[in-house]
């Protein structure tokens, strides 16, 4: 006679003495708020990247509804891209051990047969079901992609943002469901389920403890207490970053000197030659309400230069200390192609020739700073081909992807 106890759908193949409704109560708490703040500065993140400027920066064409948040990215303050991608990349890794040990103290609950026995079970094994796959997708999608690797199908960006919004609206359903339940067995410190519903995460026949659940907890807070360590340094910069052993651009040292701070791209990587950022041969192409410019970097350095002590931040989470950059403001540049007044967006065009983001697009509030330079300069010595020369865009609070670089073109109007 087959012994069904060996199977994950009995009851007796869950051993744990750990299991129940406390630690997974405490657990789903811990998770209730770090993935709606995971969330939000998710929705921010995406709005920082202006993809209402269609079709430039729309890296999720047909979101529809989904884009009823989108405004504006502001200029003010200058590190709050730094800070909000910071957050949302270091406490995504952080979770990290809480979303396994909330997935290990449910699991038995995966496999309960009959899979529905009304139609109210069969909804909730349903968001159940988007719940666990969308958490793991986000998760490991967003991994992958601060450690830049894009081993899955499609672009990262609409297959993070629908996979967000399927993921969060489980969520919510969920945490409706479940988290007044979980404060209250949380408030009354109890092990036990109750008369009316026996709660399958606690074993019929437990093995013998060898930690307590607070022990356990313990061990969970331990992991993600050396996540974080070893993630923020990327965000913070400076002497910390060294810490970042698990973030690509942690620990890689980018040289010294003026332009000695980290990069995401070479210009050998983007395809760029000597001969193409040659002062001879390289020319900026301004256009405009009133035609074209053609700009050499001599003609460059005749017009007025402005200073602006400004960060470089990306998606991946990591960012720099402020360097000092110098070159024309890009409203001055859009008065020469007759802008006096308020100057709209701009579509930003570089030499790059391989990888992504070879343009970008800059709404008018952004164009209008009076920080936001065409940069020839940084930290008091001309640009290195890395970081950009002979001249690249630098925009308070915007991501590293619009502070373009190895700039050709700017054409200014409405996009």
């Amino acid at each position: 006679m087959r012994d069904h106890s060996r199977l994950p759908t009995s009851p007796g193949f869950w051993r744990s003495p750990l299991r129940g409704p406390w630690l997974t109560s405490v657990l789903g708490l811990v998770l209730l708020v770090g993935i709606t703040v995971l969330f939000v500065t998710g929705l921010v993140s995406y709005a920082a990247y202006n993809p209402g400027l269609s079709p430039v920066n729309d890296k999720t064409p047909d979101k529809g509804l989904l884009g009823f948040y989108l405004f504006a990215w502001p200029t003010h303050p200058v590190w709050l891209y730094r800070f909000t991608q910071g957050v949302h990349v270091t406490l995504g890794i952080t979770l990290v051990p809480v979303l396994l040990a909330k997935l290990w103290s449910v699991v038995p609950k995966l496999f309960v047969l009959p899979p529905a026995r009304s139609v109210t079970r069969a909804l909730e094994r349903i968001s159940l079901l988007l719940l666990v796959g969308g958490g793991l997708f986000e998760f490991t999608t967003g991994v992958l992609n601060v450690q830049l690797d894009y081993v899955f199908p499609g672009s990262f960006y609409p297959l993070h943002f629908y996979g967000a919004w399927v993921f969060f609206a489980a969520f919510v359903a969920h945490a409706a469901l479940k988290t007044p339940a979980a404060l209250r067995t949380v408030r009354r410190r109890r092990q036990e389920h109750t008369a009316r519903e026996p709660d399958l995460l606690i074993s019929p026949r437990p093995d013998p403890p060898t930690v307590s659940r607070r022990g356990a907890l313990g061990l969970v807070g331990g992991g993600s207490l050396l996540l974080f360590l070893t993630t923020i340094g990327q965000s913070l910069g400076g002497p910390f970053r060294r810490t970042a052993l698990l973030a690509p651009h942690g620990t890689a040292d980018p040289g010294r000197g003026p332009n000695g701070f980290q990069i995401n791209k070479t210009a050998a990587y983007a395809g760029i030659t000597p001969a193409d950022t040659h002062e001879d041969a390289w020319r900026l192409v301004v256009t405009g309400r009133t035609g074209t410019v053609r700009l050499g970097r001599a003609e460059l350095l005749r017009l007025p230069l402005h200073s602006a002590s400004l960060p470089i931040a990306c998606v991946e989470g990591w960012s720099t200390a402020d360097q000092w950059w110098r070159g024309v403001r890009l409203r001055d540049l859009a008065a020469l192609v007759g802008y006096d007044g308020d100057p709209p967006d701009v579509f930003v065009e570089s030499l790059q020739r391989h990888g992504a983001f070879r343009h970008a697009a800059l709404r008018a509030n952004q164009v209008a700073d009076p920080r936001s330079l065409l940069a020839l300069y940084v930290n008091g010595e001309p640009l290195s081909p890395d970081h950009g020369h002979p001249a690249r865009v630098v925009v308070p609070a915007a991501p590293g992807v619009l502070n373009t670089k190895w700039v050709a073109r700017l054409t200014f109007g409405e996009l």
